[in-house]
């Protein structure tokens, strides 16, 4: 039976026509601080929804500070994960907020990060196969981020490490999955095919040139991808409303990277 209180939020963080949606994570703020783009939430959320992104993801304490009211309407993620590059451990995520409680913030989705291959792997994913049960009996949808970390891992964006973690999330109940893109659409169609529900990519470290985002983004599309979920690389643009704009001409037009390009002159 179809989960019609899920489909109902799925959609509004997805393009209705093409089941395809660009995120924006601006939750940076727990790991790395107040860094450039989320000083002005408001104005960044403003700018990217102005783009076409489909929904933006955050923490709890900085909805009020930026979500919603004005401009164009947006989806709302609440992250639930949380640690600090200062810390101990930063792998070590811990669960911060409940899936009742981001209802009460006017959730559409709730998101957690799980490290496979940290010292916390077996706690983490204790938590996952909670939150999962609790998603379900809410209909809320859940977006696991799924990161292969640790001593054990050499590479992190290997294919077969990539492949492993993503199915890890499907397994345990995600809805959507977001995982390192691997170079190239090859490798990343290999991620898509072991992988039970839809897949996006994240954006990683700040990417030094716009038609190397764009063409991650394209390869990630070709690949079967339904998505990104890219954050530096937009909040911290020079322009995020233009970035915003090609990467939806690739997502939701499907145009080429040279046809995206032009968005930024």
């Amino acid at each position: 039976m179809t989960d019609i209180g899920k489909l109902i939020r799925m959609d509004r963080i997805r393009d209705r026509n093409t089941k395809r949606t660009i995120i924006v994570p601006l939750d940076h703020g727990v790991s790395m601080g107040p860094v450039k783009g989320l000083t002005k939430l408001s104005e960044t959320i403003n700018m990217v929804a102005e783009g076409g992104a489909n929904a933006v993801l955050m923490h709890k304490g900085m909805i009020s500070k930026g979500h919603r009211g004005y401009g164009k309407d947006i989806g709302l993620i609440v992250h639930m994960s949380a640690s600090t590059s200062i810390g101990l451990d930063p792998d070590d995520k811990v669960i911060v907020c409940d899936v009742v409680e981001a209802l009460r913030l006017g959730a559409d989705m709730v998101s957690i990060h799980i490290n496979i291959g940290s010292k916390t792997e077996a706690d983490q994913l204790k938590e996952f196969g909670r939150i999962s049960k609790e998603c379900d009996e809410w209909s809320m949808p859940l977006l696991a981020m799924m990161y292969p970390r640790g001593e054990r891992i050499p590479d992190q964006f290997d294919s077969r490490v990539v492949s492993h973690v993503a199915r890890v999330g499907a397994e345990l109940g995600a809805d959507i999955i977001k995982t390192n893109y691997t170079g190239d659409q090859d490798s990343f169609s290999r991620v898509i095919e072991g992988c039970s529900v839809p897949v996006v990519i994240a954006g990683g470290p700040k990417i030094d040139s716009d038609i190397k985002l764009l063409e991650m983004v394209k390869g990630a599309i070709d690949a079967g991808a339904i998505g990104v979920s890219i954050g530096r690389n937009l909040f911290q643009h020079d322009n995020p409303t233009a970035i915003t704009l090609a990467i939806k001409d690739i997502v939701h037009k499907g145009l080429s990277v040279k046809e995206a390009l032009e968005r930024l002159g």
